[in-house]
Order: structure tokens, then sequence, then C-alpha cells
């Protein structure tokens, strides 16, 4: 049996199936962006497909303490387009 890998979403703190989670990432260049493959290189962090998970991840900076960057703007609403269009 093939072992699925789990992780945790940064906004609410519940284990699920990797597949499950949208991936934030960071490149050795220090951008930020949606890896929507999963296979993107760099330091990787993940959230539930909930708007309420986003909330919470922009409240507490918990994304910014991660990537240990400021995040703009612009990625939260990206990850807002992507989390209401599913």
């Amino acid at each position: 049996m093939k072992n699925i890998p789990q992780r945790t979403c940064m906004g609410c703190n519940t284990k699920k199936d990797k597949k499950d989670f949208i991936r934030i990432v960071k490149n050795k260049e220090n951008e930020i962006s949606l890896d929507k493959t999963g296979k993107a290189q760099g330091r990787g962090a993940y959230i539930c497909n909930d708007i309420k998970c986003l909330e919470k991840l922009i409240k507490s900076k918990r994304l910014e303490r991660i990537f240990e960057m400021k995040i703009s703007d612009k990625i939260y609403n990206d990850l807002r387009g992507v989390i209401i269009d599913k």
C-alpha cells in the first residue's frame, strides 16, 4: 500500500492529505507564488481550500513568519481567487 503524504494547514492546524491543500512556495530568489502542481522547487506552506483558514493565516501573519519576509497583498488576493474559484 502506497503511503499518502500528510501536511498541516497553516490556518487551522489540521492534518490532511497533501493533495487536499493549496501550496504556497518561496523559491531561492525569495519570490512567493502559488504552486498548483505541488512540485515547484522551494520552501512550501500549505493551506486548506477554505476562506476561513486564509483569514486566520492573514490575521496571525503566520505565513510571514514561516517565510521570514513580508508577504504582499497580491499573494493573499491570488489565494482568495483560487479559494473562491473552487
